[in-house]
């Protein structure tokens, strides 16, 4: 039973790790909207390619996070990210210890 829940504890340190690199593309390209950089760079269309899919649905689902050009939806996907991590991840950890 000590595999699988090594298994299960590599699981959920990759989807720590996932998570907290996608918190931190998040803020980044939240933090480019204030400063208008260059669409054709590449690290700038990365990071559009990483985010928008996401922040476009959360746009469309919740129409409220977009007020008068204020865009509250990547604080929506950092919440998000937030709460998998507290409960999906932490759990994941404490049911690997079990085992």
């Amino acid at each position: 039973m000590f595999v699988l829940g090594n298994i299960l504890f590599a699981v959920a340190r990759v989807l720590d790790t996932l998570l907290t690199l996608y918190f931190w593309v998040v803020i980044i390209s939240a933090l480019l909207t204030w400063v208008r950089p260059d669409p054709y760079n590449p690290v700038v269309r990365t990071l559009n390619a990483l985010t928008e899919p996401v922040l476009y649905r959360i746009r469309k689902w919740l129409p409220f996070t977009y007020i008068s050009g204020l865009d509250l939806s990547p604080i929506v996907v950092l919440v998000a990210i937030q709460l998998v991590q507290a409960i999906v991840v932490r759990s994941l950890f404490q049911y690997a210890a079990m085992l």
